[in-house]
């Protein structure tokens, strides 16, 4: 029987589908090298050349996931591997930098606040993938991985040299265990996923962006670190102002004017 003849074209369409359903995971592959290297160069005392690696990771972990909903190239191993990638770049390397960057003093104190790093994203990026598509968009339930790898990256950054002292390293439980309790707590950190460029007061946004790129050209660290920690901070603001709106001062009762003499009397 005649087979029918298969098309020149059609080669060329599947090897370039291929090429867009490997394109995230090239994306995730270097997250997950980031990870890797932040470990290496961590373990060899080069704190300033390990930490920015953590922020590679994180750019590169925004956008892998951007790119696989642009091209409609999700599938589930994307993002199965996506968080194999992100418990490796956002909870072991933070948990083995902070570690050999200031909790070492601490002997088994401080590398068990390193697991429990570890552990807290681990969970953290579980419970997101069973709730994903089940809950408001524009927030995240617990602090996303990524921002509190950023904590001790930023500051591990800022100030490379390190504690040698069990006193000078008790502020680094609070660098290593605060973001790990946000990351399993219900706490709403906001989500810059939806955020809409074609809206017209977005235009005011994208020039902050620009005074934030040339701020963060001229003072990389100081950038930086307000950053991860304005972060960590919004959603108490957020809830601060919210509480003042809904409970409003009482305004002073107006006091009551004497009624007027009567003038028979």
């Amino acid at each position: 029987m005649l087979t029918p003849l298969r098309r020149e074209s059609d080669q060329p369409a599947r090897g370039v589908r291929r090429g867009v359903y490997l394109l995230p995971s090239l994306f995730t592959m270097g997250n997950m090298f980031c990870g890797y290297a932040c470990i290496i160069y961590a373990m060899r005392g080069e704190f300033a050349t390990a930490a920015p690696f953590i922020g590679i990771a994180i750019v590169l972990d925004m956008l892998d996931g951007r790119i696989a909903r642009m091209t409609g190239s999700t599938s589930a191993f994307g993002v199965e591997f996506d968080s194999l990638a992100d418990v490796i770049s956002f909870g072991v390397a933070p948990a083995i930098m902070s570690f050999a960057w200031g909790l070492q003093p601490l002997g088994r104190l401080g590398w068990a606040a390193g697991f429990l790093f570890v552990a807290a994203a681990a969970v953290r990026l579980a419970r997101f993938n069973i709730q994903s598509g089940s809950h408001d968009k524009r927030y995240f339930v617990g602090m996303p991985s990524p921002a509190a790898a950023g904590i001790p990256a930023a500051t591990v950054f800022a100030f490379p040299a390190g504690f040698q002292s069990s006193l000078e390293a008790l502020p680094v439980l609070a660098m290593v265990l605060v973001p790990a309790l946000l990351m399993v707590s219900t706490i709403r950190f906001r989500s810059f996923k939806t955020f809409n460029l074609q809206a017209r007061r977005s235009y005011p946004a994208l020039f902050l962006v620009a005074l934030a790129l040339a701020l963060l050209a001229s003072h990389t660290e100081l950038v930086l670190l307000a950053m991860a920690y304005s972060y960590v901070a919004s959603p108490f603001v957020g809830m601060a102002v919210a509480r003042v709106r809904r409970h409003p001062e009482a305004e002073p009762a107006p006091v009551a004017e004497p009624a007027p003499a009567d003038p028979s009397h």
